[in-house]
């Protein structure tokens, strides 16, 4: 009987196959192979849809398989990477997605099988490939509304649970979630590969394969490595590693940072190499295998492969570098809560005490809630960002109001958070009464949250119930002392409901105990009853029996509660808190829902008040709320005076940057993305500035330069950009009418661009961003979206009588259909300037594929800051000319270089094999 995966793992280094894509473009296929006579019907192009050869060509899959699994692959992934209704939307084929995924499965499996046969000592394995998709579930695709998702969480974890049925159904042996760069997308294809399983009552291991998109190893939605493995934790995990992105070189830092932290087996599957500026990997397998040794070397992996780029050449390589090699051991879990918003926060038991800020509560904070009926959705997250910078480590957000749609909100301002990094860089605590909420709040975070709360009140099976599924959707929960019987308010009580959840969650629920969270209620105290005055000595003494006898817990609460019989002195409260913060964490309380700009604290407080405030929380005598009520009354002119203080913080000062000059906090405002005093600074900037048109182009576009500076040296991330970009927009949509009055007065109109992602591809954002620039500089903006074919450029460009056309692409394939639009212009007679963007293209590119093919000026253009500049050059007849020889002289100059660079190559490789021959 052969031996599993989960066998052999721990035995050896096993090999997986390399890209399917790359293998593909080998057989030089064309529209009729991947159409077929049964997709005769289907309108568009079906080209690139590399999936739909499993049923249309499954002889060039057979054959790809074949080679991968005689150059000594152990685990073959089944064509299947894009194989959901999500992405095969895209080719109208979406009703095929469970015969496709059927198809490859099991053609992949009777090679394993066959290879196996011939083979027994060297079992062969089938691993479903699952794409991330084209969409993203934790950013928005329109930069005028951040809150808006093109996928929701259910739609896409319904899609997954479709094609992992008809994989497991077809017999792979393993789940492999691969490419994840967003991890809210990874998030529900887990929660769909537990469903699935489930359902079809089969256990495979699950893998997890990861892509940083920048320098600084981050996903593309922005989340740490450190950030994911906290994010996914709650999976039943087998395997996680790191593929695409990066040569085995590049991607080495990354794969020693994830080994040294992850508590499973590690994969890696790199390039082969960077590619050139013609989107090409040069790397040879010997150079590649010359880096791979080190991974096998160093004990960093498991599981080898290879992406984009790699052939059955470049696996082949591999089979002599891991025989004999000892795998990669791994690290042990985490001894402490993980949490994670795009950044890991990591509860150690000597980090004293977690803030969690409470401004972002409707029932708490009577502003928080105006903002949110009065949709004033900026201001309010201005309150969660002064939260962080004044120092919460988690922030609390609460939608609970009687005339509040409180499951719309929450996942409307959840979607908000997502969009400023600098708050989205915390954990969230979704805090509600309402089981709905909760579930749609844990449905919009890609990040590890927490739960605020479930409780025992309506029986052990609705308590197990939502347990369950808050472990399934990856989050740490609160549980408050409350059961059957009601609210627990003495030690006694707490201690007996806290001990009944922490059994049932352990060993019911499957819960880690470092994710559990109890809250053994912060009740009112001073409030004229006798039996409340105990209240705050009852919590104390619970949270001590609590971290002796629940080992990994935690404790936290809501302090506000304490302190409630004082509302509206503000500093008596405030006080009151410090005090209680003091003596409850030296008994482990470690985590608490408060004010974190809180101004009172302990060793601030003077003797008397500090005595009095004593003897309330800590109960020392019986006529203690009476003096403190005293003492209130003399304070009170002292509170409103701190009251002011505070309403006026809110309104978000800086006084480190609002002292500076008008440019300056321009640019400062752009690069944090804080809309706040635009409209104020902007006004002042007229007065300095002849034209609106001006400050753009000035202190703006310095901003956002600066901006694409930092992103191309991986100090900034991708929500970071768009958050620029967004800010930008509500700049330009400021000076909007003074830029028409300017035009009213004689200024002349600037012209109109054509803008599109070229057909094959889906991405967006970099065009988004183009557009929001140019339309800044009064350009009239045509915007095609995405997929764009070339037919549909070609007549709109003619319709719309556009001055110049600008074509994104962010994949490789793009690059050839660039100049298969460029080639349709050509045919088409017209002579409309050609700017080239996106993240695989290349001056280089250009040069030697582009600009010979079209007539017209052809500009590759790195960056949205340089549009307009070049666009200016453009519209200008005199400065046109002057560009045109500019290009023409530098592109000469490219192609000379290229020539010689692929003579010398040829010599070599000529040089290589005559020697080769002398052996």
């Amino acid at each position: 009987m052969k031996k599993t995966i989960t066998q052999l793992v721990p035995e050896r280094i096993l090999i997986l196959d390399g890209a399917m894509g790359t293998m593909i473009q080998q057989y030089k296929l064309e529209e009729k192979d991947f159409r077929g006579e049964r997709f005769a019907h289907i309108p568009g192009q079906l080209k690139g849809n590399n999936d739909l050869l499993c049923l249309t060509r499954p002889d060039v899959i057979e054959d790809i398989h074949r080679k991968y699994l005689e150059a000594g692959a152990d685990i073959i992934e089944t064509n299947t990477f894009n194989s959901t209704a999500v992405s095969m939307a895209d080719y109208h084929v979406e009703g095929y997605v469970r015969e496709i995924n059927l198809a490859a499965a099991r053609l992949a499996r009777a090679l394993a099988d066959e290879y196996t046969l011939a083979n027994p000592d060297k079992p062969r394995f089938v691993a479903g490939s699952i794409g991330p998709t084209n969409k993203t579930c934790s950013m928005s695709p329109d930069v005028n509304n951040p809150a808006f998702r093109a996928l929701t969480y259910d739609e896409l974890s319904a899609a997954y649970c479709e094609q992992m049925e008809a994989l497991v159904e077809g017999g792979v042996d393993a789940i492999l979630i691969e490419t994840i760069f967003d991890t809210l997308n990874a998030k529900a294809a887990i929660f769909a590969a537990v469903r699935t399983m489930e359902k079809m009552n089969v256990r495979l291991p699950l893998m997890l394969s990861v892509t940083v998109s920048d320098v600084g190893g981050r996903t593309l939605s922005g989340q740490t490595l450190d950030a994911f493995l906290a994010s996914v934790q709650h999976a039943p995990i087998f395997s996680i590693g790191l593929n695409c992105s990066f040569g085995a070189k590049q991607l080495k830092p990354f794969l020693e940072q994830l080994a040294a932290r992850a508590p499973y087996y590690i994969s890696a599957y790199p390039n082969a190499g960077l590619p050139n500026s013609l989107g090409m990997y040069d790397q040879t397998p010997e150079d590649m295998a010359h880096e791979v040794k080190e991974y096998i070397h160093e004990g960093l992996v498991n599981i080898i492969g290879g992406c984009c780029g790699t052939t059955d050449a470049y696996i082949a390589q591999y089979p002599a570098l891991v025989k004999g090699a000892k795998p990669h051991f791994p690290a042990s879990p985490p001894d402490c809560l993980w949490l994670s918003g795009l950044e890991l926060l990591q509860v150690k038991p000597d980090m004293n005490f977690v803030n969690i800020g409470e401004r972002c509560n409707v029932a708490g904070s009577r502003k928080f809630l105006r903002l949110i009926n009065e949709k004033k959705y900026e201001e309010a997250l201005s309150i969660a960002r002064r939260q962080v910078e004044d120092g919460a480590l988690v922030i609390d957000v609460n939608m609970d109001d009687g005339l509040l749609d409180a499951k719309k909100e929450m996942v409307t301002f959840l979607n908000l958070i997502m969009s400023e990094p600098e708050i989205s860089r915390v954990p969230v605590m979704i805090d509600s009464s309402k089981w709905e909420v909760i579930e749609a709040g844990l449905k919009c975070l890609q990040g590890k949250s927490i739960v605020n709360s479930i409780s025992l009140k309506e029986g052990e099976e609705n308590f197990l119930e939502h347990a369950r599924l808050i472990r399934q959707y990856g989050a740490a929960v609160v549980v408050m002392a409350f059961d059957e019987k009601g609210q627990a308010d003495t030690a006694a009580r707490k201690i007996e409901v806290c001990e009944r959840a922490y059994r049932l969650l352990v060993e019911k629920a499957g819960f880690d105990p470092h994710d559990i969270i109890f809250d053994p209620n912060v009740l009112a105290i001073a409030t004229g009853i006798e039996e409340h005055n105990n209240y705050a000595v009852d919590f104390i003494e619970a949270t001590s029996w609590i971290k002796k006898n629940l080992p990994g817990v935690h404790v936290s609460g809501g302090v506000s509660n304490l302190s409630f019989s004082f509302r509206g002195n503000n500093y008596i409260r405030e006080a009151m808190h410090a005090v209680f913060l003091y003596h409850a964490i030296k008994h482990g309380m470690d985590m608490g829902i408060v004010n974190p700009g809180a101004s009172v604290l302990y060793t601030d407080l003077p003797a008397d008040v500090l005595g009095k405030i004593e003897d309330v929380v800590l109960n020392r005598r019986p006529d203690a709320s009476e003096h403190l009520i005293e003492l209130a009354e003399k304070l009170k002119e002292r509170d409103r005076k701190s009251t002011e203080e505070k309403d006026a913080s809110v309104n978000l000062e800086f006084p480190e940057w609002r002292d500076k000059p008008v440019q300056e906090r321009l640019q400062y405002a752009l690069m944090k993305g804080i809309g706040d005093y635009l409209e104020q600074d902007l006004t002042e900037a007229l007065s300095i500035y002849n034209k609106a048109v001006d400050i753009i182009e000035g202190p703006l576009m310095d901003g956002m330069n600066h901006v694409g500076e930092l992103f191309g040296a991986g100090k900034m991330f991708l929500p970071q950009v768009v958050k620029t970009a967004r800010t930008m927009k509500k700049a330009v949509a400021i000076l909007q009418p003074v830029i028409e009055s300017e035009k009213e007065e004689g200024a002349t109109s600037v012209g109109k661009v054509l803008l599109a992602t070229v057909k094959g591809d889906v991405h967006d954002i970099g065009k988004n961003i183009v557009s929001v620039v140019m339309a800044c500089n009064g350009y009239e903006i045509v915007d095609l979206g995405v997929m764009v074919p070339a037919e549909t450029i070609v007549k709109c460009a003619i319709e719309e009588k556009v001055d110049m056309i600008g074509l994104s692409g962010l994949i490789t394939p793009s690059l050839e259909e660039m100049a298969h639009v460029a080639v349709e212009l050509e045919k088409a007679g017209l002579d409309i300037p050609l700017l080239i963007g996106g993240a695989t293209t290349s001056k280089m590119h250009t040069a030697l594929k582009i600009a010979p093919v079209y007539s017209a000026p052809v500009v590759h253009l790195k960056d949205a800051s340089q549009n307009v500049g070049i666009a200016s050059r453009l519209l200008n007849p005199q400065t046109k000319e002057e560009l045109v020889t500019e290009l023409e002289m530098e592109y000469e100059v490219m192609r000379k270089k290229s020539e010689n660079l692929r003579r010398e190559t040829v010599t070599l490789e000529e040089a290589r094999k005559n020697k080769l021959n002398l052996f």
